[in-house]
């Protein structure tokens, strides 16, 4: 199976393969089955972050199933938020041979040496949901609408305090947080709900009273809980002595349980101090049981079974020497090449819809919920 980028090389310039994905992210098996039939027996490496989020542990789970289906061998690895560890990984996955590569980067610019590796052994990596930066050696990119996480994070937060359809002017008080430095889906995110909120910011209806707006001044490393919590701890002793909080643009779920932790612990959520609006991302269990108790106000969905699928089908169709199904080869530039893209559809999850969303859906058992 070697030589396999030469081969896509050739056949990239005729008509790429029909997979069933939808742009809703409903996907098929995808190729025939005279296609699985040429991969069927082929070892496809999946590094994955870490275990200490429910999130990765489902993801590497669903993409050894859906490769399994399709007759894949599979290696999956967790390096624990570690970005060395990740790459002695993928080097040895490289040296016991694997036909393909799906990395779920922890550290978007530490693989460049090692994706060279790959190239080198002619081994074609997806990246899965986290763009890998500053390197060729990148074939597809599988993801969301990441831009769109944030506009529903920051759409949510207006519509709630009433500024969207004038029923409150304000001013109310807003918190900023965002993911990891070292994840490039964490600017879009950022970028995502500023583009929201800025112009209330502009207008003062929302006020930033720590003063910390810029993307450089409320990045979360790891998209560690603790960290959030010791900020968020931090601002409301030096910035809310006497005002109080009204929303905390918070990206990610992890992130939310610390950001709650240091508001209950300022007795928010007792007496005259309710919680503020709280957003999330992933619909981990803890934070939709969070969300049913009133807590966290919302979350951003996205289905990581339906991601799983988009990037077996890319694996799948690169190893039968066919061109995988994209929808955005445009906009995710890594700093050496405009890496082709398929990108889902993420969904604002709260109270209202959490049972249809995530429940009826299957996504998460309702047992786990009580």
């Amino acid at each position: 199976m070697r030589n396999r980028r030469a081969a896509f090389a050739a056949v990239a310039t005729a008509a790429s393969l029909a997979l069933t994905l939808s742009a809703c992210g409903q996907s098929g098996e995808g190729g025939s089955e005279e296609d699985k039939g040429s991969s069927e027996g082929a070892t496809v490496g999946i590094a994955m972050p870490t275990k200490s989020s429910e999130r990765w542990i489902a993801d590497g789970d669903n993409v050894v199933k859906n490769l399994e289906s399709k007759g894949l061998k599979t290696k999956l690895v967790f390096a624990e938020d570690e970005p060395d560890q990740q790459v002695s990984q993928i080097e040895n996955m490289i040296t016991q041979g694997v036909d393909a590569l799906i990395v779920a980067a922890i550290d978007n610019k530490s693989l460049n040496n090692v994706l060279q590796q790959a190239a080198d052994a002619d081994i074609p990596v997806i990246s899965y949901d986290r763009l890998i930066l500053g390197t060729e050696n990148v074939d597809y990119y599988a993801s969301f609408d990441n831009e769109k996480v944030g506009e529903l994070q920051g759409t949510y937060i207006v519509e709630k305090l009433g500024l969207k359809d004038g029923s409150a002017k304000g001013p109310f008080n807003l918190e900023l947080f965002a993911g990891s430095n070292d994840d490039n889906n964490t600017r879009y995110f950022f970028q995502g709900a500023m583009n929201v909120l800025q112009p209330y910011i502009d207008k003062k209806q929302l006020v930033v009273k720590s003063g910390q707006t810029e993307l450089t001044q409320v990045t979360t490393l790891r998209w560690d809980g603790a960290t959030a919590q010791r900020r968020m701890d931090d601002i409301l002793t030096k910035s809310y002595k006497s005002d109080k909080v009204d929303a905390v643009l918070s990206p990610y779920d992890g992130i939310s349980i610390g950001i709650l932790s240091a508001l209950k612990s300022d007795s928010y959520g007792s007496g005259d101090k309710p919680l503020p609006v709280v957003t999330g991302q992933d619909a981990e269990v803890a934070s939709v049981k969070s969300i049913i108790a009133g807590e966290q106000s919302m979350t951003v969905y996205k289905d990581t079974r339906e991601l799983a699928k988009v990037a077996t089908n890319m694996v799948d169709a690169l190893l039968n020497d066919k061109k995988p199904e994209t929808n955005d080869t445009k906009t995710y530039d890594n700093g050496a090449k405009v890496v082709p893209a398929y990108l889902l559809e993420p969904v604002a999850v709260d109270k209202a819809n959490y049972q249809k969303a995530v429940v009826d859906s299957g996504y998460i058992k309702e047992s786990d919920l009580k």
